[in-house]
Protein backbone atom coordinates (compact mmCIF):
# COMPACT_ATOMS: atom_id res chain seq x y z
CA UNK A 1 0.00 0.00 0.00
CA UNK A 2 1.61 3.55 -1.20
CA UNK A 3 2.28 5.49 2.50
CA UNK A 4 1.45 8.80 1.22
CA UNK A 5 -1.53 8.35 -1.62
CA UNK A 6 -1.26 12.47 -2.79
CA UNK A 7 2.82 12.66 -2.99
CA UNK A 8 4.42 11.16 -6.28
CA UNK A 9 7.49 11.84 -4.90
CA UNK A 10 7.03 9.41 -1.58
CA UNK A 11 7.72 5.46 -2.71
CA UNK A 12 7.58 4.16 0.07
CA UNK A 13 4.98 1.38 0.84
CA UNK A 14 3.57 -0.51 3.73
CA UNK A 15 2.34 -3.73 4.12
CA UNK A 16 -1.78 -3.69 4.53
CA UNK A 17 -3.39 -7.28 5.74
CA UNK A 18 -6.43 -8.11 4.72
CA UNK A 19 -8.58 -12.12 4.51
CA UNK A 20 -10.74 -13.30 1.70
CA UNK A 21 -13.28 -15.76 1.37
CA UNK A 22 -14.37 -16.94 -1.96
CA UNK A 23 -16.23 -20.14 -0.78
CA UNK A 24 -19.31 -18.84 -2.52
CA UNK A 25 -17.84 -16.58 -5.48
CA UNK A 26 -19.16 -17.00 -8.86
CA UNK A 27 -17.73 -14.88 -11.71
CA UNK A 28 -19.50 -11.25 -12.10
CA UNK A 29 -20.76 -11.46 -8.51
CA UNK A 30 -20.39 -8.57 -5.46
CA UNK A 31 -17.76 -7.60 -3.11
CA UNK A 32 -18.66 -7.23 0.01
CA UNK A 33 -16.11 -5.57 2.29
CA UNK A 34 -15.84 -5.41 5.59
CA UNK A 35 -14.25 -3.09 7.57
CA UNK A 36 -12.57 -4.06 11.27
CA UNK A 37 -11.34 -0.25 12.22
CA UNK A 38 -9.64 0.69 14.55
CA UNK A 39 -8.68 -2.60 16.33
CA UNK A 40 -6.37 -5.58 15.18
CA UNK A 41 -8.57 -7.41 12.39
CA UNK A 42 -7.57 -10.63 13.09
CA UNK A 43 -8.96 -12.20 15.71
CA UNK A 44 -12.73 -11.32 13.72
CA UNK A 45 -11.41 -13.29 11.09
CA UNK A 46 -13.41 -16.62 12.69
CA UNK A 47 -16.37 -14.66 13.25
CA UNK A 48 -16.87 -13.06 10.15
CA UNK A 49 -15.32 -15.09 7.06
CA UNK A 50 -15.30 -18.29 8.75
CA UNK A 51 -18.75 -17.95 10.51
CA UNK A 52 -17.30 -19.69 13.71
CA UNK A 53 -20.29 -20.27 16.08
CA UNK A 54 -22.74 -18.06 14.11
CA UNK A 55 -23.36 -16.40 11.46
CA UNK A 56 -21.96 -13.05 9.79
CA UNK A 57 -24.08 -10.24 7.69
CA UNK A 58 -20.64 -10.10 5.24
CA UNK A 59 -20.49 -13.68 4.89
CA UNK A 60 -24.63 -13.85 4.59
CA UNK A 61 -24.53 -11.27 1.79
CA UNK A 62 -21.81 -13.18 -0.25
CA UNK A 63 -23.48 -16.12 -0.04
CA UNK A 64 -26.58 -15.03 -1.37
CA UNK A 65 -25.38 -12.52 -4.27
CA UNK A 66 -22.85 -15.21 -5.11
CA UNK A 67 -19.96 -12.92 -4.42
CA UNK A 68 -16.55 -12.46 -2.71
CA UNK A 69 -15.68 -11.03 0.96
CA UNK A 70 -12.91 -9.36 2.36
CA UNK A 71 -11.99 -8.55 6.13
CA UNK A 72 -10.04 -5.02 5.80
CA UNK A 73 -7.48 -4.04 8.53
CA UNK A 74 -7.10 -0.46 8.71
CA UNK A 75 -3.55 1.31 8.66
CA UNK A 76 -1.77 1.66 12.01
CA UNK A 77 -3.59 -0.76 13.73
CA UNK A 78 -2.78 -4.67 13.63
CA UNK A 79 0.04 -5.54 11.54
CA UNK A 80 -0.79 -3.48 9.15
CA UNK A 81 1.97 -0.51 10.44
CA UNK A 82 3.56 1.82 8.18
CA UNK A 83 5.95 2.82 11.29
CA UNK A 84 5.67 1.54 14.96
CA UNK A 85 3.09 2.82 17.37
CA UNK A 86 4.51 3.73 20.63
CA UNK A 87 5.33 6.70 22.49
CA UNK A 88 8.64 7.43 19.92
CA UNK A 89 6.47 7.24 17.18
CA UNK A 90 7.24 10.65 15.53
CA UNK A 91 4.80 13.70 14.17
CA UNK A 92 6.25 12.79 10.68
CA UNK A 93 4.83 9.51 11.33
CA UNK A 94 1.53 10.39 12.84
CA UNK A 95 1.07 12.35 9.21
CA UNK A 96 0.22 9.40 7.76
CA UNK A 97 -2.68 8.53 10.40
CA UNK A 98 -4.64 11.58 9.94
CA UNK A 99 -7.88 11.29 8.64
CA UNK A 100 -7.36 14.08 6.18
CA UNK A 101 -4.58 15.06 4.36
CA UNK A 102 -4.06 18.57 2.94
CA UNK A 103 -2.89 18.06 -0.86
CA UNK A 104 -1.38 21.16 -2.90
CA UNK A 105 0.30 21.11 -6.04
CA UNK A 106 0.73 23.11 -9.25
CA UNK A 107 -2.21 21.17 -10.81
CA UNK A 108 -4.49 22.14 -7.77
CA UNK A 109 -6.05 25.43 -7.43
CA UNK A 110 -6.59 25.31 -3.80
CA UNK A 111 -6.33 23.08 -0.69
CA UNK A 112 -8.09 20.07 -1.35
CA UNK A 113 -8.76 18.29 2.10
CA UNK A 114 -9.08 13.96 1.04
CA UNK A 115 -9.39 11.47 2.78
CA UNK A 116 -6.12 8.92 3.22
CA UNK A 117 -7.07 5.89 5.22
CA UNK A 118 -9.96 5.61 3.24
CA UNK A 119 -8.43 5.85 0.04
CA UNK A 120 -6.57 2.42 1.00
CA UNK A 121 -9.63 0.86 -0.06
CA UNK A 122 -9.78 2.98 -2.74
CA UNK A 123 -6.32 2.00 -4.21
CA UNK A 124 -6.81 -1.56 -3.60
CA UNK A 125 -10.03 -2.16 -5.18
CA UNK A 126 -9.03 0.01 -8.22
CA UNK A 127 -5.52 -2.42 -7.85
CA UNK A 128 -7.80 -5.55 -9.04
CA UNK A 129 -8.18 -6.39 -13.23
CA UNK A 130 -11.45 -5.51 -15.38
CA UNK A 131 -11.68 -8.80 -17.43
CA UNK A 132 -10.54 -12.17 -16.37
CA UNK A 133 -6.19 -12.76 -16.37
CA UNK A 134 -4.94 -14.23 -19.20
CA UNK A 135 -3.86 -17.38 -17.36
CA UNK A 136 -6.75 -19.15 -16.90
CA UNK A 137 -5.62 -21.53 -14.11
CA UNK A 138 -4.49 -18.66 -12.07
CA UNK A 139 -5.65 -19.17 -8.23
CA UNK A 140 -4.61 -15.85 -6.87
CA UNK A 141 -7.50 -13.63 -5.56
CA UNK A 142 -5.74 -10.80 -7.21
CA UNK A 143 -6.23 -12.03 -10.67
CA UNK A 144 -10.18 -12.11 -10.24
CA UNK A 145 -11.93 -9.45 -12.85
CA UNK A 146 -13.64 -7.39 -9.24
CA UNK A 147 -12.96 -4.24 -10.61
CA UNK A 148 -15.65 -1.75 -8.89
CA UNK A 149 -16.25 -0.54 -12.74
CA UNK A 150 -16.87 -4.15 -13.15
CA UNK A 151 -18.90 -5.52 -10.57
CA UNK A 152 -19.91 -3.80 -7.17
CA UNK A 153 -18.11 -3.66 -4.66
CA UNK A 154 -20.57 -3.02 -1.16
CA UNK A 155 -19.08 -1.84 2.39
CA UNK A 156 -19.63 -2.81 5.69
CA UNK A 157 -18.90 -1.35 9.19
CA UNK A 158 -19.55 -0.45 12.33
CA UNK A 159 -19.15 2.27 14.85
CA UNK A 160 -16.14 4.13 13.84
CA UNK A 161 -16.45 1.21 10.53
CA UNK A 162 -19.74 3.06 9.92
CA UNK A 163 -18.17 6.22 9.25
CA UNK A 164 -15.82 5.26 6.70
CA UNK A 165 -18.61 3.37 4.88
CA UNK A 166 -20.71 6.65 4.90
CA UNK A 167 -18.15 8.79 3.99
CA UNK A 168 -16.37 6.22 1.13
CA UNK A 169 -20.03 6.15 -0.41
CA UNK A 170 -20.44 10.11 -0.38
CA UNK A 171 -17.22 11.03 -1.72
CA UNK A 172 -15.71 7.59 -4.04
CA UNK A 173 -19.31 6.31 -5.42
CA UNK A 174 -17.91 5.33 -8.61
CA UNK A 175 -15.93 2.67 -6.01
CA UNK A 176 -18.23 1.84 -3.35
CA UNK A 177 -21.62 1.38 -4.72
CA UNK A 178 -23.38 0.70 -1.37
CA UNK A 179 -22.49 0.58 2.12
CA UNK A 180 -24.51 -0.95 5.07
CA UNK A 181 -23.24 1.54 8.29
CA UNK A 182 -24.30 0.52 11.66
CA UNK A 183 -23.99 2.69 15.13
CA UNK A 184 -21.61 5.17 12.96
CA UNK A 185 -21.53 8.38 14.63
CA UNK A 186 -20.71 10.20 11.37
CA UNK A 187 -21.00 13.96 13.38
CA UNK A 188 -17.78 14.44 14.40
CA UNK A 189 -17.93 16.90 17.42
CA UNK A 190 -15.59 17.77 20.06
CA UNK A 191 -17.80 17.50 23.31
CA UNK A 192 -19.78 14.45 23.55
CA UNK A 193 -21.25 14.47 27.05
CA UNK A 194 -24.56 12.89 25.55
CA UNK A 195 -22.28 9.70 25.74
CA UNK A 196 -23.85 8.78 28.87
CA UNK A 197 -26.78 10.53 28.77
CA UNK A 198 -27.82 7.38 26.44
CA UNK A 199 -26.92 4.90 29.24
CA UNK A 200 -28.62 7.06 31.69
CA UNK A 201 -31.79 6.87 29.60
CA UNK A 202 -31.59 3.45 29.48
CA UNK A 203 -31.43 2.77 33.27
CA UNK A 204 -34.87 1.88 35.76
CA UNK A 205 -36.04 5.24 37.61
CA UNK A 206 -35.10 4.82 40.77
CA UNK A 207 -31.56 3.43 39.85
CA UNK A 208 -31.08 6.64 37.54
CA UNK A 209 -32.53 8.64 41.19
CA UNK A 210 -29.85 7.22 43.09
CA UNK A 211 -27.09 7.19 40.64
CA UNK A 212 -27.28 10.92 39.69
CA UNK A 213 -27.73 11.52 43.61
CA UNK A 214 -24.32 9.39 44.22
CA UNK A 215 -22.48 11.33 41.59
CA UNK A 216 -23.63 14.86 42.76
CA UNK A 217 -22.56 14.38 46.09
CA UNK A 218 -19.18 12.66 45.78
CA UNK A 219 -18.17 16.00 43.19
CA UNK A 220 -19.61 18.36 45.49
CA UNK A 221 -17.16 16.25 48.09
CA UNK A 222 -14.34 16.27 46.56
CA UNK A 223 -14.55 19.76 45.72
CA UNK A 224 -15.51 21.09 48.36
CA UNK A 225 -12.28 21.85 50.33
CA UNK A 226 -13.36 20.11 53.19
CA UNK A 227 -9.96 17.49 53.40
CA UNK A 228 -10.94 14.85 56.02
CA UNK A 229 -14.24 14.73 54.41
CA UNK A 230 -12.77 14.17 50.59
CA UNK A 231 -9.87 11.47 51.65
CA UNK A 232 -12.88 9.66 53.62
CA UNK A 233 -15.28 9.78 50.55
CA UNK A 234 -11.62 8.57 48.41
CA UNK A 235 -10.72 5.92 50.77
CA UNK A 236 -14.68 4.40 50.38
CA UNK A 237 -14.45 4.29 46.61
CA UNK A 238 -10.84 3.38 46.48
CA UNK A 239 -11.90 -0.18 49.24
CA UNK A 240 -15.10 -0.74 47.43
CA UNK A 241 -13.25 -1.57 44.07
CA UNK A 242 -10.46 -3.52 45.76
CA UNK A 243 -13.03 -5.53 47.57
CA UNK A 244 -15.17 -8.33 46.42
CA UNK A 245 -18.40 -10.18 46.50
CA UNK A 246 -19.92 -11.96 50.29
CA UNK A 247 -18.36 -8.77 51.95
CA UNK A 248 -14.92 -10.07 51.24
CA UNK A 249 -12.55 -6.65 51.94
CA UNK A 250 -8.58 -8.54 51.47
CA UNK A 251 -8.21 -6.79 48.41
CA UNK A 252 -8.42 -3.60 50.25
CA UNK A 253 -6.31 -4.87 53.79
CA UNK A 254 -3.11 -2.95 52.42
CA UNK A 255 -5.37 0.27 51.82
CA UNK A 256 -4.30 3.16 53.63
CA UNK A 257 -5.86 7.17 53.71
CA UNK A 258 -2.12 8.10 52.71
CA UNK A 259 -3.59 6.19 49.48
CA UNK A 260 -6.29 8.00 49.37
CA UNK A 261 -5.25 11.41 50.12
CA UNK A 262 -2.73 10.70 46.48
CA UNK A 263 -5.54 9.34 44.72
CA UNK A 264 -6.93 12.31 42.08
CA UNK A 265 -10.14 13.18 42.35
CA UNK A 266 -10.92 12.52 38.89
CA UNK A 267 -9.53 9.20 39.41
CA UNK A 268 -11.82 8.29 42.66
CA UNK A 269 -15.01 9.49 41.49
CA UNK A 270 -14.45 7.88 37.99
CA UNK A 271 -14.99 4.76 40.43
CA UNK A 272 -18.69 5.31 40.02
CA UNK A 273 -18.75 4.88 36.71
CA UNK A 274 -17.20 1.08 36.42
CA UNK A 275 -20.46 -0.54 35.98
CA UNK A 276 -20.66 1.69 32.74
CA UNK A 277 -17.42 -0.24 31.14
CA UNK A 278 -18.98 -2.49 29.62
CA UNK A 279 -22.49 -0.51 28.80
CA UNK A 280 -21.94 -0.02 24.81
CA UNK A 281 -21.60 -3.60 24.27
CA UNK A 282 -24.35 -5.35 26.15
CA UNK A 283 -26.71 -2.53 27.33
CA UNK A 284 -28.44 -2.45 30.07
CA UNK A 285 -29.97 -5.90 30.77
CA UNK A 286 -26.69 -7.40 31.11
CA UNK A 287 -24.36 -4.84 32.38
CA UNK A 288 -26.36 -2.07 34.54
CA UNK A 289 -29.52 -4.27 35.63
CA UNK A 290 -27.26 -6.59 37.60
CA UNK A 291 -25.61 -3.80 39.40
CA UNK A 292 -29.03 -1.81 39.73
CA UNK A 293 -30.58 -4.44 41.55
CA UNK A 294 -27.66 -4.91 43.65
CA UNK A 295 -28.06 -1.23 44.62
CA UNK A 296 -31.91 -0.55 45.07
CA UNK A 297 -31.93 -3.66 47.16
CA UNK A 298 -29.12 -2.93 49.29
CA UNK A 299 -27.49 -6.01 48.36
CA UNK A 300 -30.45 -7.93 48.78
CA UNK A 301 -31.57 -6.97 52.14
CA UNK A 302 -34.59 -4.24 51.30
CA UNK A 303 -37.23 -4.33 48.70
CA UNK A 304 -36.71 -1.77 46.35
CA UNK A 305 -38.67 1.51 46.25
CA UNK A 306 -39.74 3.48 43.09
CA UNK A 307 -37.93 6.80 43.93
CA UNK A 308 -34.92 5.33 44.89
CA UNK A 309 -32.83 5.50 48.28
CA UNK A 310 -31.56 8.52 48.66
CA UNK A 311 -35.38 10.13 48.25
CA UNK A 312 -36.51 7.70 50.83
CA UNK A 313 -33.58 7.25 53.08
CA UNK A 314 -31.00 10.02 52.28
CA UNK A 315 -27.94 10.49 50.42
CA UNK A 316 -25.00 8.55 52.49
CA UNK A 317 -27.64 5.32 52.85
CA UNK A 318 -27.41 5.39 48.81
CA UNK A 319 -23.65 6.16 48.99
CA UNK A 320 -23.39 3.26 51.14
CA UNK A 321 -25.46 0.84 48.90
CA UNK A 322 -23.32 2.09 45.93
CA UNK A 323 -20.36 1.26 47.76
CA UNK A 324 -21.91 -2.00 48.25
CA UNK A 325 -22.95 -2.51 44.89
CA UNK A 326 -19.41 -1.80 43.56
CA UNK A 327 -18.07 -4.61 45.79
CA UNK A 328 -20.89 -7.51 45.09
CA UNK A 329 -20.07 -7.15 41.21
CA UNK A 330 -16.65 -6.70 41.26
CA UNK A 331 -16.32 -5.74 37.56
CA UNK A 332 -11.79 -5.64 37.65
CA UNK A 333 -12.06 -8.88 38.95
CA UNK A 334 -13.53 -10.66 35.22
CA UNK A 335 -10.63 -12.29 33.34
CA UNK A 336 -9.63 -10.84 30.15
CA UNK A 337 -7.02 -9.58 27.59
CA UNK A 338 -5.42 -6.61 28.39
CA UNK A 339 -6.26 -3.65 26.34
CA UNK A 340 -3.49 -3.30 23.02
CA UNK A 341 -1.39 -0.48 22.95
CA UNK A 342 -0.97 -0.14 19.53
CA UNK A 343 -4.82 0.09 18.98
CA UNK A 344 -5.39 2.51 22.22
CA UNK A 345 -2.73 5.54 20.98
CA UNK A 346 -3.75 5.51 17.13
CA UNK A 347 -6.71 5.74 17.98
CA UNK A 348 -6.13 8.35 20.51
CA UNK A 349 -4.35 10.32 17.76
CA UNK A 350 -7.49 10.05 15.13
CA UNK A 351 -9.62 11.52 18.08
CA UNK A 352 -7.31 14.05 19.47
CA UNK A 353 -6.89 15.30 15.97
CA UNK A 354 -9.88 15.54 14.47
CA UNK A 355 -12.85 13.35 15.58
CA UNK A 356 -13.41 14.47 19.27
CA UNK A 357 -15.76 12.41 20.79
CA UNK A 358 -14.78 13.62 24.52
CA UNK A 359 -16.99 12.03 26.61
CA UNK A 360 -16.96 14.92 29.40
CA UNK A 361 -19.45 14.94 32.81
CA UNK A 362 -21.62 17.53 32.08
CA UNK A 363 -22.19 19.19 35.63
CA UNK A 364 -25.53 21.41 34.11
CA UNK A 365 -26.97 18.10 33.64
CA UNK A 366 -29.28 17.72 36.26
CA UNK A 367 -29.05 13.91 35.14
CA UNK A 368 -25.73 13.32 35.13
CA UNK A 369 -24.41 10.01 35.99
CA UNK A 370 -21.01 11.07 34.88
CA UNK A 371 -18.59 12.55 36.93
CA UNK A 372 -17.72 16.47 36.05
CA UNK A 373 -14.38 15.65 36.91
CA UNK A 374 -13.96 14.02 33.79
CA UNK A 375 -14.07 17.85 31.89
CA UNK A 376 -13.32 18.77 28.64
CA UNK A 377 -10.04 20.61 29.48
CA UNK A 378 -8.81 16.76 31.17
CA UNK A 379 -9.34 15.20 27.51
CA UNK A 380 -7.76 18.42 26.25
CA UNK A 381 -4.93 18.04 28.59
CA UNK A 382 -4.36 14.55 27.66
CA UNK A 383 -4.47 14.95 24.13
CA UNK A 384 -1.68 17.67 24.49
CA UNK A 385 0.89 15.52 26.41
CA UNK A 386 0.32 12.62 23.92
CA UNK A 387 0.99 14.74 21.10
CA UNK A 388 2.02 18.18 21.11
CA UNK A 389 2.29 18.89 17.30
CA UNK A 390 -1.66 18.96 17.14
CA UNK A 391 -3.61 21.49 17.05
CA UNK A 392 -5.22 23.47 20.58
CA UNK A 393 -8.66 21.69 19.64
CA UNK A 394 -9.89 18.73 17.04
CA UNK A 395 -10.34 19.52 13.64
CA UNK A 396 -13.48 18.32 13.35
CA UNK A 397 -14.63 20.44 10.12
CA UNK A 398 -12.13 17.85 8.22
CA UNK A 399 -15.08 15.03 8.73
CA UNK A 400 -18.18 17.18 9.22
CA UNK A 401 -17.38 18.78 5.31
CA UNK A 402 -19.25 15.65 4.37
CA UNK A 403 -22.37 16.46 5.75
CA UNK A 404 -22.21 15.16 9.69
CA UNK A 405 -25.82 14.44 10.99
CA UNK A 406 -27.32 16.16 7.65
CA UNK A 407 -25.69 14.36 5.39
CA UNK A 408 -27.87 12.90 2.38
CA UNK A 409 -26.16 10.19 1.10
CA UNK A 410 -27.31 7.42 -1.77
CA UNK A 411 -27.21 3.65 -1.33
CA UNK A 412 -26.59 3.58 2.47
CA UNK A 413 -28.53 2.16 5.37
CA UNK A 414 -27.84 3.48 8.50
CA UNK A 415 -28.66 1.38 11.84
CA UNK A 416 -28.79 2.85 15.30
CA UNK A 417 -29.54 0.83 19.10
CA UNK A 418 -32.18 2.82 20.44
CA UNK A 419 -29.96 3.18 23.60
CA UNK A 420 -26.58 2.84 21.93
CA UNK A 421 -24.51 6.15 23.28
CA UNK A 422 -22.46 6.24 19.59
CA UNK A 423 -26.50 7.01 18.49
CA UNK A 424 -25.93 10.35 20.19
CA UNK A 425 -23.79 11.29 17.28
CA UNK A 426 -25.49 9.78 14.45
CA UNK A 427 -27.96 10.08 11.98
CA UNK A 428 -31.06 9.24 14.89
CA UNK A 429 -29.58 11.40 16.97
CA UNK A 430 -32.46 12.24 19.64
CA UNK A 431 -29.91 15.15 21.16
CA UNK A 432 -31.15 18.75 21.48
CA UNK A 433 -28.59 19.93 19.01
CA UNK A 434 -28.85 17.41 16.51
CA UNK A 435 -31.16 18.15 13.58
CA UNK A 436 -33.82 15.26 14.67
CA UNK A 437 -34.09 13.10 11.71
CA UNK A 438 -35.81 10.43 11.10
CA UNK A 439 -35.06 6.62 9.98
CA UNK A 440 -37.47 5.29 7.11
CA UNK A 441 -37.64 2.17 6.04
CA UNK A 442 -39.10 2.74 2.73
CA UNK A 443 -36.18 1.66 0.35
CA UNK A 444 -34.76 4.83 -1.74
CA UNK A 445 -34.45 4.26 -5.63
CA UNK A 446 -31.12 3.47 -6.92
CA UNK A 447 -28.79 6.31 -5.65
CA UNK A 448 -31.21 8.80 -4.80
CA UNK A 449 -30.58 10.55 -1.77
CA UNK A 450 -33.65 9.92 0.78
CA UNK A 451 -36.18 12.47 0.31
CA UNK A 452 -36.92 15.27 3.35
CA UNK A 453 -35.85 14.76 6.59
CA UNK A 454 -35.57 11.35 6.82
CA UNK A 455 -32.81 8.50 6.03
CA UNK A 456 -32.85 5.07 4.90
CA UNK A 457 -32.30 2.84 8.18
CA UNK A 458 -33.44 1.51 11.60
CA UNK A 459 -33.72 1.58 14.91
CA UNK A 460 -33.15 -1.02 16.85
CA UNK A 461 -35.22 -1.03 20.11
CA UNK A 462 -33.37 -1.39 23.58
CA UNK A 463 -30.38 -2.30 21.77
CA UNK A 464 -26.58 -0.80 21.83
CA UNK A 465 -23.50 -0.49 19.91
CA UNK A 466 -23.47 -2.46 16.36
CA UNK A 467 -25.74 -5.23 17.36
CA UNK A 468 -26.53 -6.21 13.93
CA UNK A 469 -23.31 -7.48 12.15
CA UNK A 470 -23.01 -10.96 13.23
CA UNK A 471 -25.22 -13.29 15.67
CA UNK A 472 -23.95 -15.66 17.89
CA UNK A 473 -25.97 -18.95 17.75
CA UNK A 474 -23.35 -21.28 20.11
CA UNK A 475 -21.77 -19.66 22.96
CA UNK A 476 -18.24 -19.92 23.46
CA UNK A 477 -15.17 -18.82 25.57
CA UNK A 478 -14.61 -15.59 23.73
CA UNK A 479 -18.10 -14.55 24.99
CA UNK A 480 -18.05 -15.69 28.46
CA UNK A 481 -17.13 -12.32 29.89
CA UNK A 482 -17.08 -8.71 29.18
CA UNK A 483 -13.58 -8.01 28.43
CA UNK A 484 -12.52 -10.77 25.70
CA UNK A 485 -15.92 -9.46 24.02
CA UNK A 486 -14.46 -6.33 21.72
CA UNK A 487 -16.62 -4.80 19.32
CA UNK A 488 -19.64 -6.35 17.73
CA UNK A 489 -21.17 -7.75 20.67
CA UNK A 490 -24.66 -9.62 19.63
CA UNK A 491 -26.56 -9.43 22.49
CA UNK A 492 -29.40 -10.19 20.63
CA UNK A 493 -30.29 -12.58 17.73
CA UNK A 494 -33.06 -9.91 16.37
CA UNK A 495 -31.52 -6.75 15.12
CA UNK A 496 -29.01 -9.42 13.08
CA UNK A 497 -31.79 -10.49 11.25
CA UNK A 498 -33.99 -7.55 10.80
CA UNK A 499 -31.11 -5.42 9.54
CA UNK A 500 -29.87 -7.95 6.76
CA UNK A 501 -33.33 -8.72 5.71
CA UNK A 502 -33.86 -4.81 5.04
CA UNK A 503 -30.20 -4.60 4.04
CA UNK A 504 -30.47 -7.43 1.23
CA UNK A 505 -34.09 -5.81 0.04
CA UNK A 506 -32.23 -2.61 -0.65
CA UNK A 507 -29.62 -4.83 -2.27
CA UNK A 508 -32.76 -6.49 -4.98
CA UNK A 509 -33.36 -3.30 -5.43
CA UNK A 510 -29.76 -1.42 -6.11
CA UNK A 511 -27.89 -3.86 -7.88
CA UNK A 512 -29.91 -4.06 -11.08
CA UNK A 513 -29.07 -0.40 -11.36
CA UNK A 514 -25.89 -1.53 -11.03
CA UNK A 515 -25.78 -3.73 -14.12
CA UNK A 516 -27.88 -1.56 -16.18
CA UNK A 517 -25.47 1.82 -16.46
CA UNK A 518 -22.09 1.97 -16.63
CA UNK A 519 -21.92 5.59 -14.43
CA UNK A 520 -22.13 4.94 -10.63
CA UNK A 521 -22.65 7.67 -8.80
Amino acid sequence: MPLDHFDSSNNATFANRYWVNATYYEAGGPVFVFDSGEQNAEPLLPYYLQEYHGLSAVMQLAKRYRGIAFLWEHRFYGDSLPFPVNENTTAAQWKFLTTEQALEGALVPSPLYLLQSLLDVVFFADSFPTSAHPLANSSSVNALPIHPSTVPWIFLGGSYPGVRGALLRQRNPSTIFASWASSAPVQAQVDMASYYKAAERSLTRNCSADWVAVTKYVDDSLSSGNETLAIDIKFDLLKARLSGPGGNTTGADGLTRNQANSTSNVNAASILMDPLDFYQYYGFKASLLPFCNLLETRNSTAEPTEAGIAASSGILAAFDAFLVALAELDYDSIPGNADDPVQDLSWMRQYCSEYGFYQRGDPTNPLSIETSFLSLELFQQQCNEAFPDLPSSPQVQHINKYGGWNMTPSNIMFANGEFDPWRTMGLASIESNSPQRKPNVSIPACNTPPAGDSFFGITYDEMVHVTDMRVLLVPDSNHSDFKTVGFYSPVSQAPFYTGLGLFQLALDEWLPCFRSSSIHV
